[in-house]
């Protein structure tokens, strides 16, 4: 990589575009760079989205819902990267990944940096519905204004189209840190599932039928 367009890299919006090459410029330079605050973000939004999907603003006020979700986010955020970093760099060893454990830790964070631009669409999208975004009743989508419900489906459209992408982006940096072409990153994100979602099904109906039993 030249000197100069290493450091005319932004990392926030190089990985968009340039995902191998970012991602590797990062791990060369500091693998815990951001780490953290970006599974805190991905965490925070994640959980948000869920509450708003649950219909958490039933019962609780949007303001309780803030208070919760940040500590709650920022845990669930960090936890989900470490297990999800552990299961692949675990697994990824078997099919020759070359990564630390901390690289892959980097490449999953930096993946989610688009998920963490669709804060630009929910700041919006939370201003217009307000506590019906928590709610199971969406007057505002289902009745309100033209206008309002094609702005409100063209911000779900977005971010739908951002997650396909951040897969796209999540691939590109998994396969620079772990040597591997976008189609075995691809294995390598699904080997997890592949053992361990079997085991989990055989233990559940192990323990049931011991329930069973007794």
């Amino acid at each position: 990589m030249d000197n100069s367009e290493n450091q005319a890299l932004n990392p926030w919006i190089s990985i968009w575009i340039k995902p191998r090459l970012t991602i590797q410029r990062i791990v060369d330079s500091n693998p815990k760079y951001m780490v953290h605050v970006l599974a805190s973000v991905y965490g925070f939004i994640g959980l948000l989205n869920a509450m708003g999907e649950s219909g958490v603003g039933d019962h609780l006020e949007w303001p309780v819902i803030f208070i919760a979700a940040a500590p709650l986010g920022v845990l669930y955020g960090l936890i989900v990267t470490y297990i999800t970093g552990a299961l692949i760099y675990w697994t990824g060893k078997w099919i020759h990944g070359k990564a630390t454990f901390q690289e892959v830790l980097a490449a999953i964070a930096w993946s989610y940096v688009p998920i963490i631009w669709t804060l630009l669409l929910l700041i919006p999208e939370l201003a217009i519905l307000g506590q019906e975004f928590f709610t199971t009743a969406s007057p505002t989508i289902e009745s309100g204004p033209f206008s309002v419900r094609v702005l409100l489906y063209s911000y779900e459209s977005l971010k739908i189209i951002i997650i396909f992408w951040s897969i796209f982006v999540t691939l590109q940096c998994l396969g620079q840190v772990q040597g591997f072409s976008a189609w075995k990153a691809l294995g390598n994100l699904l080997l997890p599932f592949i053992v361990f979602v079997p085991l989990a099904v055989i233990a559940a109906f192990v323990t049931a039928f011991i329930n069973s039993m007794s």
